[in-house]
């Protein structure tokens, strides 16, 4: 019964998030979008969004804190990924447990882009700046029963780019479910609630809130696991869906929502996975890019200690991105 008590009041907590995301998701435009990099090799390879991966693997933590209470003891972890030219993106955690029944978690997360020459309006170049995203935020996960398990992420974010400076304090939440019988995973998270505390100019913008639903199941007796995650469910209007204002043309929108994976599990050791994410394959055949563009693939190594993973997948029409995750955990070379 107690456990069950957890349970409900972490479902009206996300419930009551959710009402307040939904309503605050309308306005199309938004700051701080490099939250929304994976981060992860592994979430790259199955499309760039995954909330329902369990897991030892600390990187996938970082879209869904409850995905934490998977991973193991004093592990640390590093994550990089090319980006658009000149532009790359990384990230490196550390976690440990509480108890029987907690994880605590650290990360940060950045994108740099490269040395800018910094001119006057008359196109006279006075010097150089390194414009910078940088978010760093603690995590807390707990087994609410043998199947449940909700975590929350506390993020403070600062952007600086020449002159223009911006910071917001944001929190995610997630909620996972899992079988490990039938190794079926439901998961669903917010992510990026909160605001501004200080705007570029003027006028505050709102952070890249969403609201994801997920799944990943393996089949039956086949070294085969599949994973669906819906994202941007805050957002259904054709008129503000694609943050670059791009309209859809007699498409399906509710199909942009997905985003597929599938992984063939050599062994308990390695893993070859594919992805394919919807709204990405869109946006870049629009740019003028293959629609293949949404495509995602990659390889990786669950050993004892360390733990590795690269993939490929293209997010920009000017280069394509190799991600690349290695974690270590210090506790199993402890024993």
């Amino acid at each position: 019964m107690h456990m069950m008590t957890k349970i409900h009041r972490f479902l009206l907590l996300l419930a009551g998030s959710c009402a307040t995301l939904t309503a605050a998701a309308q306005e199309s435009g938004s700051v701080f979008n490099f939250l929304n990099l994976p981060v992860s090799s592994h979430s790259t390879t199955l499309g760039g969004r995954n909330i329902s991966l369990v897991e030892d693997d600390i990187s996938l933590s970082l879209q869904n804190p409850a995905l934490l209470t998977g991973v193991s003891d004093k592990t640390v972890g590093f994550s990089f990924m090319t980006y658009m030219q000149g532009t790359n993106a990384g990230a490196a955690a550390y976690s440990q447990q509480v108890g029987a029944y907690g994880n605590w978690g650290v990360h940060a997360q950045f994108v740099g882009y490269g040395s800018t020459s910094e001119t006057l309006l008359t196109g006279e170049e006075v010097g150089k700046f390194r414009p910078l995203d940088l978010c760093i935020a603690g995590q807390y996960s707990h087994l609410l029963s043998h199947r449940w398990a909700g975590g929350v992420t506390a993020k403070f974010i600062y952007s600086h780019y020449g002159p223009y400076t911006s910071c917001a304090l944001a929190a995610d939440l997630g909620l996972n479910y899992y079988n490990e019988e039938s190794d079926l995973s439901l998961s669903i998270a917010a992510r990026n609630l909160g605001g501004q505390v200080k705007s570029f100019g003027n006028q505050h913008d709102p952070l890249p809130i969403d609201l994801e639903l997920g799944f990943s199941k393996s089949l039956g007796h086949a070294p085969v696991r599949i994973s669906v995650t819906m994202v941007d469910l805050t957002r259904w209007s054709r008129d503000d869906y694609f943050t670059t204002g791009t309209k859809l043309k007699g498409g399906s929108l509710f199909i942009n929502h997905f985003v597929l994976g599938a992984e063939w599990l050599i062994n308990d050791k390695f893993y070859v996975g594919l992805g394919y994410n919807f709204r990405r394959g869109y946006e870049m055949s629009a740019g003028g890019s293959s629609h293949a563009a949404g495509l995602s693939f990659g390889a990786g190594a669950n050993l004892k200690r360390f733990k590795i993973g690269l993939a490929y997948a293209k997010y920009h029409v000017s280069a394509p991105t190799l991600a690349f995750t290695l974690a270590y955990n210090f506790a199993k070379s402890e024993q």
